[in-house]
């Protein structure tokens, strides 16, 4: 295998890896203050039992996450010299505004989260938690408006000629609010809103089905459930509006995630296929003329199918349209689950039901899913282009950089990164057997 191949498949590793965790803590950030404020309206000693025990598992996550995240940076230097020096003064500024707004915020407060339940106030910790989640939130805007100028660049000018040629920033404002940021961000937000909703629904279902801390359990599943339909609801309208935008901006991706080769004709939606990119024909479940009717409002209108796009600018089809679909279906099954659960709720059978319980339990990996296959759909539909319209991504590897040395990373990453996941599964599961710390005097089922 080549050197940007090997390059891209470690840094899709490591990323891939990391994004493990940021969902979870940006969720689990948003939760954590629906639970501390109701302490504080009610003060119900349930809902700060409920907080501290989430907390953990807040700082846990945090931490991996931190570790994980640490070795994209450098890879943009190692392994992707050439793009970073091309994109340095445009990606370089979010990614510092992420460290200046995004991780100082959260990592200050963090340490009063976790460990000033009896130093300050109780409304000086609430307001901690409140800043703890804004600014897992604010990581999440900075490292998306980077990724989105990488899809819709905007703001910029091109400045040098051959290999000194590189983009600088010409509107700060019009790079941030680049014409995909605001609808991608939306996007990943409520996937990671889902993420940290569906873990605390996983174990709360679980501690019902073991019979154990039930009030605790269905407490945390109420008010989980109220975040995960909500979430999964909007992110139905927040993927059709970013999908209009990727016909208007990326309109190869968009003919990849559906499949049309056509060069201009109406075009369907797949429910499931496969694509024979040979023969460039899907075969599966369709309905016809569905896809221009979500984008163009109208049945009749044509969409720009792959055969308008020149091969060498076409971007892997059959993986595109695979993950785009995963996504999808795992998104209407969170909506169906939730709106279940929901159901069972108002009619007061949620907590006796245990086949739901137990789909609850296990759906804890679908907005996981969800979120990897849609990074793989934005990442591999956008190629060739490593920043669309500029810069192919083979021209941004670094050019002193073997295979050989790649490879080699590809595997001790993987060594480390298992062994890190082993760490946090294993943590995890100790502080779910563990529980929620009792009171004094509560009575429990333990």
């Amino acid at each position: 295998m080549n050197v940007v191949l090997l390059s891209r498949i470690q840094f899709a590793l490591t990323i891939a890896f990391h994004y493990i965790f940021p969902p979870i803590s940006i969720g689990l950030g948003v939760i954590l203050a629906v639970m501390e404020g109701l302490y504080l309206k009610t003060k119900n000693p349930l809902y700060e039992r409920m907080t501290k025990f989430w907390v953990k598992i807040f700082g846990l996550v945090f931490a991996i996450g931190v570790a994980s995240g640490i070795v994209m940076e450098f890879q943009f230097g190692t392994n992707w010299s050439y793009y970073s020096r091309y994109v340095g003064d445009v990606f370089g500024s979010a990614l510092a505004a992420e460290g200046v707004f995004a991780f100082f915020l959260e990592s200050g407060f963090l340490a009063v989260l976790l460990f000033g339940w009896k130093r300050v106030g109780p409304r000086m910790h609430f307001f901690s938690t409140l800043m703890v989640a804004l600014g897992a939130m604010f990581s999440a805007i900075w490292i998306v408006v980077a990724n989105s100028w990488m899809q819709t660049p905007a703001g910029y000018h091109i400045v040098g000629d051959g290999l000194r040629q590189r983009a600088e920033i010409t509107d700060f404002w019009a790079l941030v609010f680049n014409p995909s940021s605001m609808d991608r961000l939306l996007h990943v937000l409520l996937g990671a809103w889902q993420t940290g909703a569906w873990l605390v629904i996983s174990v709360s279902a679980y501690y019902l089905l073991r019979k154990r801390f039930e009030d605790f359990a269905k407490a945390s599943i109420k008010i989980a459930l109220v975040v995960a339909m909500l979430t999964s609801v909007l992110q139905l309208f927040s993927g059709h509006s970013s999908a209009i935008l990727v016909s208007k901006y990326q309109p190869a991706k968009l003919a990849a995630m559906e499949g049309v080769y056509e060069k201009s004709a109406p075009a369907g939606m797949w429910l499931v296929g496969y694509v024979n990119e040979p023969r460039e024909k899907v075969l599966g479940l369709g309905m016809p003329n569905l896809l221009s009717l979500m984008v163009h409002f109208n049945p009749s209108t044509p969409v720009p199918g792959l055969r308008s796009f020149p091969s060498k600018d076409r971007p892997p089809v059959q993986a595109t349209f695979q993950a785009y679909h995963f996504m999808v279906m795992i998104g209407m099954g969170l909506i169906g689950l939730s709106a279940l659960g929901c159901f069972l709720w108002w009619r007061g059978k949620l907590f006796e039901t245990s086949l739901v319980l137990k789909l609850f339990v296990i759906a804890v990996i679908g907005p996981q899913l969800a979120n990897q296959f849609g990074w793989m759909t934005a990442e591999i539909g956008r190629q060739p282009w490593i920043v669309y319209g500029l810069l192919r991504t083979e021209q941004g590897v670094s050019r002193v950089v073997s295979s050989g040395a790649v490879l080699t990373s590809i595997l001790l990453f993987t060594c480390v990164y298992a062994l890190l996941l082993f760490l946090f599964l294993f943590l995890l599961n100790q502080k779910i057997q563990t529980g929620p710390v009792e009171d004094p005097g509560t009575s429990q089922a333990a």
